[in-house]
């Protein structure tokens, strides 16, 4: 996946198109990430011992990779994702507009 946690997003399709959001949780195996305040649902949510308070619930609920783009640091736009391998041998994420890294190395 070329996106990861802690990352900026804009989200180009779907109800929430436009806006941006940080990526709090990726999921992999699904191919979906988890947006802050991107894609809310209500959960009705049962008092128990540990949640005092039962009602309905806001949070966030994950959506596909293919929905959204990383925005890019240093240029501050939605871009696509390239890898890089750098002289250390690590591989960065590298801006296709700008052409500068996305990682924080």
């Amino acid at each position: 996946m070329n996106i990861r946690k802690d990352d900026t997003v804009v989200v180009i399709s779907g109800e929430d198109k436009g806006k941006r959001g940080k990526v709090i949780r990726v999921l992999p195996d699904e191919g979906k990430v988890i947006v802050q305040g991107i894609h809310m649902i209500k959960k009705h949510q049962r008092p128990t011992a540990s949640v005092r308070e039962g009602g309905i619930v806001e949070r966030e609920s994950p959506i596909y990779e293919s929905k959204i783009m990383v925005i890019c640091p240093n240029c501050d736009s939605p871009t696509r994702v390239s890898h890089k391998r750098t002289e250390d041998g690590m591989n960065i994420r590298v801006c296709k507009k700008c052409g500068e890294s996305i990682d924080k190395v």
